[in-house]
């Protein structure tokens, strides 16, 4: 059973153990401009388009944009609206480069253009660390899971190591839905990415049934 549930877990992460700021060109550092450039992904996912074009957008957004929020709430909305253009992100893209700039100046105005304080923001609520991403506009539950799964790499207390959706995303390929368990099949592999993996597994759905083949999977 031991080797079977490493096994399931090993093709999980292989077939989806890549975070969505990894594929949006983001390097993680816990510090405030890379936690900000995060939540532009995180906002984007919120909105009703498929995955790929919401990181796609995300990452022609900041190749090509300010990647901190003061200077994004002072850029031209348009420069915005091309840049998630260029992402494929065409169907409101206005109400969306809008939800950005109002976004950035909230952050800028409210926190100093810092994230680093959102957990505390929680007042200690574990029940409830997605709240804080929320009171950035644009930014759902969605987005605020995915932006709190993955700024665990750099900073652990921000969320629980696996939330309750990475845990229902797990099931689909059937490894253990214990956390501790999952994080000791992993191996190496952080809380981040094996939190991402499962997530994105669920999102993938007809994939998820059937895990692309891969020469060295067991």
């Amino acid at each position: 059973m031991a080797g079977r549930d490493e096994r399931g877990v090993r093709a999980l992460v292989d077939a989806y153990g890549r975070t969505y700021a990894e594929e949006a060109g983001i390097g993680l550092e816990d510090t405030p401009q890379p936690l900000y450039r995060l939540l532009v992904p995180a906002r984007l996912l919120s909105a009703r388009i498929k995955a790929s074009i919401a990181v796609a957008s995300a990452r022609a957004r900041h190749g090509a944009g300010p990647r901190d929020p003061r200077r994004t709430a002072e850029a031209d909305r348009q420069e915005h609206v091309d840049a998630f253009g260029r992402g494929g992100h065409r169907r409101h893209d206005e109400r969306t480069a809008t939800r950005l700039g109002a976004g950035a100046e909230l952050l800028t105005e409210r926190r100093g253009g810092d994230l680093r304080g959102l957990r505390k923001a929680a007042d200690g609520d574990v029940d409830e660390p997605r709240r804080p991403p929320q009171e950035f506009p644009g930014v759902g539950p969605a987005g605020a899971g995915v932006f709190l799964r993955e700024v665990r790499r750099v900073r652990p207390e921000a969320a629980p190591r696996l939330d309750a959706k990475a845990l229902r995303g797990a099931r689909r390929p059937k490894p253990p839905q214990d956390p501790d368990r999952l994080l000791c099949l992993a191996g190496r592999t952080g809380p981040a990415v094996l939190a991402a993996a499962p997530v994105r597994a669920a999102i993938d759905g007809h994939v998820a049934e059937n895990p692309p083949h891969r020469a060295d999977s067991p």
